[in-house]
């Protein structure tokens, strides 16, 4: 039986009270609104697997509210619009803010019901493609030496326990990976592993992001109402304010919270994780980091080792990197040489595993499908002998120059050396360089370089 979650929204009772007959008769869990009012009220207390949304309703344009829904807490499930009025301009605006389809009154019920069927598989393979895509960060620790065979076991110990996790570790060291590691391995694997960055969010909006909010009869969950009976990874625990540092030692301490503007104390079923690449000994005693949050967090603690001491699992995380990433873009798995994978192995990793994933994507992007050789490596890292009148790296810095002079002559030779090894590609020097192609594209002209001329200098 389909037990999949509708929300009806349609204020004439004999349209809605048949959709609701059908829908049940298909297996369906349905709920009905007659108004937006409801359908808000509704909202605050379930999140539907669909909504069935009229756009004429007595108290507001269901246009208007499915724009609300997308800018205050994104679409929380797939919407068919319905209109006894339909142009074919409400159904473009409709499409074009996000609706899932547009349906006309009278309502074909066999088209509704073909509409909700494709609908809900639609969402359920965006879930499994997005699910998949997160099984190539999450794999847990790859390596065969003793360090990572220990972490490995600390890991799964980890993941039985229902206490907070604190991963230290320096930038790039994967402490997100081990996070999905802890938390697929347990229990909670079967529920929802969500992940907030503080730093990447508006100051003012933290502690709605962690809490939730609450006003009138409108509520937007929070990390810990949508991964309720799962885990939240908090990245870089230390970037969260002071304020916010309390309510989540309270949280932590008393098991319950509250919504931003709310009052009504909520269980936390949610298991925390946390990780930081500062060493927050440093951090305690500055007050960037409150003593009672390390505590509640520190009930576990595993430390993510720096990849130049783990020169002995340096073979087995290219070899894995490759084939993950060859598969993920169709590209060839290609295979290192000897001197090749000696030169890597004895690399000092400063950018940890982001580095090395990069540099493997790098490789297969712009590699052919042959060996990977020791040339190729030197320059992927950006190893060019030296020559007359040039240093090191083919590029001279004269430090007679003002800051920004300085930077602007390094990025101009950066972005000139990547446009060469990329042919002139802008779109591989977007993937390779990490930049977004419309500010790159900015970028070359504000330096005047470009990129149809591989000998510009």
């Amino acid at each position: 039986m389909n037990a999949a979650r509708i929300l009806v929204v349609d204020d004439e009772p004999d349209i809605r009270q048949l959709i609701e007959e059908i829908l049940r008769d298909e297996g369906y869990s349905v709920r009905s609104a007659e108004s937006l009012a409801t359908a808000r009220l509704a909202l605050a207390e379930l999140t539907p697997d669909l909504l069935l949304l009229d756009v004429w309703l007595p108290d507001g344009d269901g246009l208007r509210f499915l724009r609300e829904l997308i800018e205050t807490r994104g679409l929380p499930c797939p919407t068919v619009m319905i209109s006894g009025h339909g142009t074919i301009e409400s159904a473009v605006e409709a499409v074009r803010l996000g609706a899932y389809d547009f349906l006309e009154k009278p309502v074909s019920l066999a088209k509704l019901l073909l509409t909700v069927q494709r609908a809900l598989e639609t969402a359920r393979l965006r879930s499994e493609n997005a699910g998949l895509k997160q099984q190539l960060l999450s794999n847990g620790p790859v390596g065969s030496g003793a360090g990572i065979s220990a972490l490995r076991a600390q890991l799964e110990r980890a993941a039985q326990r229902d206490a907070p996790l604190l991963i230290r570790g320096e930038a790039g060291t994967g402490k997100e990976t081990l996070a999905r590691f802890v938390h697929q391995s347990g229990p909670r694997g079967h529920a929802a592993f969500v992940r907030i960055a503080p730093a990447s969010l508006p100051r003012e909006r933290v502690l709605a992001g962690l809490f939730g909010i609450e006003s009138n009869a409108d509520v937007i969950p929070g990390a810990f109402e949508q991964a309720s009976s799962g885990t939240i990874y908090i990245d870089e625990v230390t970037t969260l304010e002071e304020p916010v540092q309390a309510r989540l030692a309270a949280a932590l301490e008393s098991r319950m919270f509250v919504r931003e503007g709310g009052s009504q104390a909520l269980p936390l079923t949610t298991r925390v994780i946390a990780s930081s690449s500062h060493a927050l000994e440093n951090a305690l005693q500055s007050g960037e980091l409150r003593e009672d949050l390390f505590y509640q967090l520190n009930v576990l603690a595993v430390t993510a080792a720096p990849l130049r001491e783990r020169s002995e699992d340096i073979a087995e995380l290219l070899r894995d990197q490759i084939a993950q990433l060859a598969e993920r873009d169709v590209l060839p798995a290609r295979q290192l040489s000897a001197e090749a994978m000696e030169r890597l192995r004895r690399h000092n990793w400063p950018g940890n595993m982001r580095e090395l994933r990069n540099l493997v994507q790098r490789l297969l992007i712009l590699g052919g499908d042959g060996e990977i050789d020791l040339e190729e490596i030197n320059e992927a890292l950006g190893i060019v002998a030296p020559g007359p009148g040039r240093a090191a790296g083919d590029f001279l810095l004269d430090l007679s120059l003002s800051l920004r002079d300085a930077r602007d002559r390094f990025e101009r030779a950066y972005l000139m050396r990547q446009l060469r090894l990329c042919s002139g590609s802008v779109s591989k020097l977007a993937t390779l360089s990490g930049m977004e192609r419309t500010h790159l594209y900015r970028k070359l002209k504000d330096l005047g370089v470009d990129p149809k001329s591989l000998d510009a200098a």
